[in-house]
């Protein structure tokens, strides 16, 4: 009986060990996956912004292309956009630069950014953001 005992340890350890050396076949986490609707969720998200703050129209905008950075020591997709809000009340303008970190091909954070951040992007035409309906009248 001690000996069946010390068979089924060594048999259950030995198949451990082998199990600690096959190949990991679980889906590794891609942070680092290239955003395809970033444009989607970057409008999405600035539409709940541009609602907060009383914005009717946006002009002269422009967005970067995803582009890999450093961010915390890791590397990370990012896209930079630029435009000018112009509030529904009292004529304000405003122009604003804010920077899109993606983790896993989704956006994660929007937020200003600094002149080190996007001031040496490389912008092209936004038309799709200048096209967004804000205010009364919105389907």
């Amino acid at each position: 009986m001690a000996k069946r005992a010390v068979s089924l340890v060594l048999l259950s350890a030995f198949v451990a060990a082998l199990a600690a050396c096959a190949p990991d076949k679980t889906p590794k986490d891609e942070s680092n996956v290239v955003p395809t609707k970033y444009k989607d969720e970057i409008i999405d998200t600035l539409r709940k912004i541009f609602e907060q703050n009383d914005t009717a129209t946006v002009t002269n905008a422009m967005i970067s292309d995803p582009a890999l950075r450093p961010v915390g020591g890791e590397q990370h997709y990012t896209v930079c956009i630029r435009y000018t809000a112009h509030a529904a009340t009292y004529n304000l303008t405003a122009n604003a630069e804010r920077i899109a970190y993606f983790y896993g091909g989704h956006l994660n954070q929007l937020i200003e950014a600094s002149k080190e951040q996007c001031g040496s992007a490389a912008y092209k035409p936004f038309p799709e953001l200048e096209k967004v309906c804000l205010g009364k009248g919105c389907g």
